[in-house]
């Protein structure tokens, strides 16, 4: 018999969502919520009660409202889907800051919330290329510090670029680091 265990994401060490993180903050806390296998919760439509009126949902005379079909759900379903709410809104509200926390701890969805930080924090932004790029440019080695620290630190100058959507040219990469290093 294998036994087979998960490696879970650690969110203790996750920095909470502060307004410049979303990206980074939003693909971690999505993969803790996949290896939970509660992710769900933010992408599909919550089920709905057997029996419940539900707006958008199909009419008796065959036509439908706009809209998404509702899965309707039994007492199990509905009380998992619950559980795993709470879950998913915990764990994101307890990774904010306390003034975004404030703005959301009202919603009790977390597919709300989540819509919600997405509409907000996802845009794309001038401001975030334009600080990336300037703080890429300003990087100059220097000779007090490790030299592999500081090979780690533009790698993830790079990487910041190419998560804001920006290209960079590959051969471009390691020249700019040769240019970069000390005089000495």
């Amino acid at each position: 018999m294998a036994i087979y265990f998960k490696q879970m994401l650690d969110l203790s060490k996750l920095e909470p969502l502060d307004r410049t993180n979303y990206k980074r903050w939003s693909q971690k806390m999505l993969i803790f919520f996949e290896q939970l296998e509660v992710d769900y919760v933010l992408l599909q439509q919550p089920p709905a009660a057997a029996g419940s009126i539900v707006p958008n949902a199909p009419r008796t005379d065959g036509t439908s409202s706009p809209g998404a079909t509702p899965i309707f759900a039994d007492d199990a379903t509905m009380k998992e889907y619950e559980s795993d709410n709470k879950k998913v809104r915990g764990h994101m509200l307890s990774h904010v800051t306390n003034p975004i926390f404030d703005l959301l701890a009202a919603h009790k969805s977390a597919k709300v919330i989540w819509e919600l930080l997405e509409a907000k924090y996802s845009t794309d932004d001038a401001g975030k290329k334009k600080y990336v790029c300037g703080k890429f440019m300003q990087f100059k080695m220097v000779d007090d510090k490790p030299i592999m620290d500081q090979v780690h630190e533009y790698e993830n100058l790079v990487a910041d670029i190419l998560a804001e959507g920006m290209k960079m040219c590959e051969v471009l990469q390691p020249n700019f680091l040769i240019e970069k290093l000390p005089d000495s």
